[in-house]
Parts: structure tokens; C-alpha cells; sequence
């Protein structure tokens, strides 16, 4: 199993590296490593629909096991929102995306949550992530995996801190840890996330298979 190529379909540096330390058993590839050009649309009005249609885009190319993974965070007081738009979020007047499909930065992204929960005025800062990872051996033999990972947003963007992990991380804090999920460690953050759940259940199955 040493040693072994799993492709990771995402042109997202920070996931390759969360997945390459919760998977050391394997090289994590991600397609841009091998000049393979990857952007399909997300059509899927779920995580899981979203991983599964980025994986089996992903093995079409490379023939070989892929993992794919939607993630996103999801507001009590929002309704979810703004779930699977979480990377295409542009504050409350664009919640699925600006039109021009220009992605503002994550600072303007962390800044309009925080204003449109506040907005609300419910008093409910509830939150979570939510990560769908699918396996994919052959499009006919595949496992999914999907975990949460649960905080509150902070209360204002000036309490906002960390320097870690990436994404709405310094705005997410965790009651139990006195901080924000950029201000625990990698390791840390792995072990108790959506993301580090949901691949330590993928994980387990990979070494049943490959071992």
C-alpha cells in the first residue's frame, strides 16, 4: 500500500495537504500535478451529488482510484446556506455565486456571513461543516463516506483569529477548545473535522482492500 496513487479530485492545494497527512500511506495526487486540466461543473444539489460527479469525472481521465470530496459550511439561522454554494458564496445578494461566476476572496467571504447571520438577528450561531467524500475504484464499485464538524460563528469579523487550516476557519469557533478551528493545530483539526472523519472511514476501507 506504500506508496500508492490515490488522485484527490480538487484543484484545492489545502486539501491535497489535509489529505495527504491523514493518508500518509498513499501519494496523494491532485490533477494539476500531471497537467490534467479539471473543472466540471457542479450540478449536484447535494455534497454527496457533488463528489460523485466530480470522482467518476476524475476516473473517466486517470482510470485509476479516485477520492472526491464537497464540503462546505452550513448556518443554523441561514437555513443551511450556504451549504453546497460555500466556495461560491458572495454575501446575501449573490448566495449561489455571482453571476459573472467570479469568486470574491475568502476575506469578503468570512465578512459577509458574518454580517448576514448578524442581520438576522436570531441569536442562533450555530454552525457546521460538512464533508461528502466518495472512493471510487471503478464508476461500478465506489464507497462514500460523509461526516460534520460543528461550531458556532463568532460574533463579530474583528474577533475573527488563527492562522490556520484555510477556508471560514477563523471564523468558526469551537466552545470546547476556547478557539477558532485556524487556531488548533493540523493535527488537531484532522483528527476531530468533517473532512478528518469522514477520510479516517475511507481510510479503514482502503486498508481492508490494499493491505
Amino acid at each position: 500500500m506504500k506508496n500508492m496513487k490515490l488522485y484527490l479530485a480538487t484543484g484545492n492545494e489545502h486539501k491535497r495537504i489535509e489529505m495527504q497527512q491523514i493518508l500518509p500511506e498513499f501519494e496523494i495526487l491532485i490533477p494539476k500535478d500531471e497537467g490534467i486540466e479539471f473543472d466540471p461543473a457542479e450540478t449536484g444539489s447535494s455534497f454527496y451529488e457533488n463528489s460523485m460527479i466530480k470522482a467518476k469525472a476524475l476516473w473517466d481521465i486517470v482510470h485509476a482510484p479516485v477520492i472526491a470530496d464537497d464540503s462546505g459550511i452550513c448556518v443554523d439561522a441561514l437555513g443551511g446556506a450556504p451549504g453546497i454554494f460555500t466556495s461560491r458564496y458572495a454575501g446575501p445578494q449573490y448566495m449561489h455565486g455571482r453571476p459573472d461566476g467570479k469568486k470574491i476572496s475568502q476575506d469578503e467571504q468570512n465578512r459577509f456571513l458574518i454580517e448576514q447571520l448578524n442581520d438576522t438577528k436570531s441569536g442562533n450561531r450555530a454552525c457546521h461543516y460538512t464533508c461528502s467524500i466518495v472512493l471510487m475504484l471503478t464508476p461500478d464499485r465506489f464507497f462514500v463516506a460523509q461526516e460534520t464538524f460543528e461550531g458556532t460563528l463568532i460574533e463579530s469579523i474583528d474577533k475573527q483569529a488563527g492562522s490556520g487550516g484555510f477556508g471560514y476557519d477563523p471564523i468558526v469557533f469551537l466552545p470546547e477548545y476556547g478557539k477558532t478551528v485556524a487556531e488548533i493545530s493540523a493535527d488537531e483539526k484532522n483528527r476531530i473535522s468533517h473532512r478528518g472523519k469522514a477520510v479516517k472511514v475511507i481510510k479503514n476501507i482502503l486498508s481492508a482492500i490494499f493491505a
